[in-house]
């Protein structure tokens, strides 16, 4: 099997391409570094050349809503187009859990990057996973505000970076879905709590100011927009593992 993973050198790209290369599958990496452009086009048409599965799991330059439909709409038409040119039997995404519910901000970029797969001749697949530890760690570290990181009291069931990797690796070996599978950690969190507990496990001092507004991806959320559904496929790693692991 011939696999061609676009957003190779991203953190969930290249654990997916560990992954996929650990059980033997041919990987072909996509991304700039490998002389592909997603959103020119470039490379693309050779890259993909006999492949059999696509895995997408390519992010915007910024998780807004702007860059991330202007991303989406670009780099999903370019790569579907070239799967359809070269016969590629199946298209894997990687969204985010609150694509569909949450009509703003990027998750409303992500819901368009679905739609696209989902009306393409190609069958797909939706892998729709929860945020990782390492995101929300990296978004509270970005919160620079003086009088402390303002989070969202919503639940969530994070996991971590390699679960994600593992299931949208399961994925792309199995048959397409023609639909989507949501993934998500064995706990839930309050979101507020649990950056509190990040920054604490980093040595930051800085508090955590509890704030129903507050944007997450750049859209507000509810209290449980971003929990699973029932049948949700559940990661192995806690976030005392998580912990352990760093």
């Amino acid at each position: 099997m011939r696999v061609v993973v676009a957003g190779a050198t991203g953190l969930i790209g290249a654990r997916t391409v560990a992954g996929l290369r650990d059980h033997g599958v041919d990987v072909v990496p996509v991304s700039r570094s490998h002389g592909v452009d997603v959103i020119t086009g470039s490379g693309l048409d050779e890259a993909l050349r006999g492949a059999e599965v696509v895995v997408d799991v390519t992010d915007a330059p910024t998780r807004t809503e702007e860059a991330g439909l202007r991303f989406f709409r670009i780099a999903t038409a370019n790569l579907l187009a070239a799967a359809a040119s070269a016969g590629v039997e199946h298209h894997v995404v990687l969204s985010v859990a609150g694509a569909g519910r949450l009509r703003s901000g990027y998750f409303l970029a992500k819901e368009l990057q679905e739609y696209q797969a989902g009306q393409s001749s190609i069958p797909h697949s939706i892998v729709r996973a929860a945020l990782s530890f390492e995101s929300l760690e990296a978004m509270a570290v970005a919160d620079t505000r003086p009088e402390g990181v303002h989070v969202a009291p919503a639940l969530i069931r994070p996991l971590a970076t390699n679960d994600v990797a593992a299931a949208v690796a399961h994925v792309a070996v199995g048959l397409p879905l023609l639909g989507t599978l949501e993934v998500a950690g064995p706990e839930e969190y309050r979101l507020d709590d649990l950056t509190a507990k990040l920054l604490a496990a980093k040595g930051d001092a800085r508090s955590v100011v509890t704030d129903a507004r507050a944007r997450l991806l750049a859209a507000e959320v509810g209290r449980r927009a971003l929990l699973p559904g029932p049948g949700a496929h559940i990661g192995h790693t806690t976030f005392g593992a998580w912990l352990a692991q760093r």
